[in-house]
């Protein structure tokens, strides 16, 4: 049987099956009649209908379900589905206005997913794949990168004993992991960034030390840090192979995104409601602000 915190997790899904197993034509009106694979009360709980709900609740099953078992566990789950919905209509729970709003907002939301489904079949081909990846490679800019490590500590007392110790041929990780207060790199290990990617005092003092130079005592706005350049590189943009997924799901979205567009453009919309004000932003507060926890020195 299904869990509660199942039950809470796929709350559309029972929704729209609810909505289904109340308001759709059942299954044996279709054209090529599907498999009954049970019976609650009479009411049949065809194949195509685990068809659907696998489409829509896939990503709320348990991982460890895998072929039949999941197929089954949906069953379950559309059984138990249809004997609250025939409990809903007995209580009339389908007579009411709040029933007809959400149906028809259900109604919209799968027809919308069909047709925005049906721009993603057919937006992504190889053409648009090599062109729409020969584009945004020839945008990137030549842009150096480092990796680095640190250590990071409270105090410029606390990081020029650090760096003594290295000087004195201390191994710059065990360092690291004895003192630094970052638990984001291990050993102070930062891999590859670019100087965007970092607050300003630690990018400017990494980009200037060369291969295997080590800085005097930086403070930021995490503490003080003392820095390793471990490699120097010029940024490179990265092969099809590694970014396909990516790029097809920047096609799908951009061609979705320009449909509604132009269908906006072509319609007659009124709003009847003045448009609300958007709340002011906290001076020097921005959408990617560092919260206040985080110590590692990358920006994002």
């Amino acid at each position: 049987m299904l869990s509660k915190s199942f039950l809470r997790t796929s709350a559309l899904g029972l929704c729209l099956a609810l909505t289904f197993a109340i308001s759709a034509p059942r299954a044996d009106t279709a054209p090529a009649t599907p498999k009954v694979l049970a019976k609650v009360n009479g009411v049949p709980v065809t194949s195509e209908d685990v068809k659907v709900a696998l489409e829509d609740l896939g990503p709320n099953l348990p991982p460890q379900l895998k072929g039949g078992a999941r197929e089954a566990y949906v069953l379950d789950y559309l059984i138990d589905a249809q004997l609250v919905a025939q409990k809903a209509e007995a209580d009339k729970l389908d007579k009411g206005p709040d029933f007809a709003a959400k149906l028809g907002y259900l109604r919209e939301k799968v027809l919308m997913e069909g047709v925005l489904g049906e721009i993603a079949k057919t937006a992504v081909t190889d053409a648009a794949l090599k062109s729409t990846y020969d584009e945004a490679a020839k945008l990137q800019k030549p842009e150096e990168e480092v990796r680095a490590r640190h250590i990071l500590v409270a105090t410029d007392a606390d990081a020029q004993a650090a760096l003594k110790r290295i000087k004195a041929g201390e191994d710059f990780g065990k360092v690291a992991k004895e003192v630094s207060k970052d638990p984001g790199s291990e050993g102070g290990e930062l891999g590859w960034f670019t100087k965007d990617r970092m607050v300003p005092e630690f990018a400017d003092a990494a980009f200037k030390l060369k291969v295997g130079e080590i800085s005097e005592p930086v403070k930021s706005q995490f503490g003080w840090h003392i820095i390793e350049v471990e490699e120097k590189r010029e940024k490179t943009f990265p092969p099809f192979d590694q970014v396909k997924d990516q790029v097809a799901h920047y096609i799908v979205q951009k061609a979705q995104a320009e449909l509604v567009q132009n269908l906006r453009k072509d319609a007659k919309i009124e709003k009847t409601e003045p448009e609300p004000a958007m709340p002011p932003m906290e001076a020097g507060k921005t959408p990617e602000a560092k919260t206040p926890d985080t110590q590692t020195p990358d920006k994002k």
